[in-house]
C-alpha cells in the first residue's frame, strides 16, 4: 500500500464534497463542502488549496456510474471536471474511482445519525467524498493497485487549452 495523503472529491452541480486520508492511508475524514464555481476557478483553487496544506500524494474523484456501470447525466461533468482537476494538480496524480450510490449512502447514513434532510444538505457532499475516498482505500489494500482510472494532466486541443 502506498502511503501518503489523499484528497477524495465528490462533484456536484451545485456542491463539491471534499475529503482527505490520514497518511497510512487507513481513514477518510470529511474537509469541506466547496461551492461549484463554473468558469471562475474558485473550486479548482480550493481543492488544490487543500492539497497543498495537506500535502496530498493524489486526488481521487467520484465518478457517476448507472447501476449497470454505464454512464449517467453526470458522468461526464465529472470526467470533464476531473481533467480541468488534473491539468491544474499536475504533478498531482487524479484518478476517476467509481461512486455508484455514494450519495445514497451517505444520506442514509445521515438519515441513521438522526440529521434531517433539511440539516443534510450542508455535509451530504462531504460524507459522499468520504465515503469515495474510502473506497478508493479499501481497494487499494485490497488489490495492492491504485483504484480507477489515471485521469491525463496534459490538456486536450478540444478542452481550449
Amino acid at each position: 500500500m502506498r502511503t501518503g495523503v489523499r484528497l477524495g472529491v465528490d462533484v456536484g452541480k451545485v456542491r463539491i464534497g471534499v475529503a482527505r486520508s490520514d497518511d497510512a492511508p487507513m481513514l477518510a475524514m470529511p474537509i469541506e463542502t466547496v461551492a461549484r464555481a463554473g468558469d471562475t476557478g474558485d473550486d479548482l483553487r480550493t481543492i488544490l488549496g487543500h492539497a497543498l496544506e495537506f500535502g496530498a500524494v493524489e486526488i481521487v474523484v467520484g465518478l457517476p456510474l448507472s447501476l449497470s456501470g454505464g454512464d449517467t447525466p453526470s458522468t461526464g461533468d465529472a470526467r470533464l471536471f476531473a481533467s480541468r482537476l488534473a491539468v491544474a494538480a499536475s504533478p498531482t496524480p487524479v484518478r476517476l474511482v467509481d461512486e455508484r450510490l455514494s450519495t445514497v449512502t451517505a444520506q442514509g447514513q445521515l438519515r441513521q445519525a438522526g440529521r434531517s434532510s433539511k440539516k443534510q444538505r450542508s455535509v451530504v457532499d462531504q460524507v459522499a467524498a468520504v465515503i469515495i475516498l474510502q473506497h478508493a482505500i479499501d481497494l487499494e489494500r485490497s488489490s495492492g493497485r491504485p483504484p480507477g482510472a489515471l485521469v491525463p494532466s496534459e490538456a486536450t486541443p478540444d478542452e481550449g487549452r
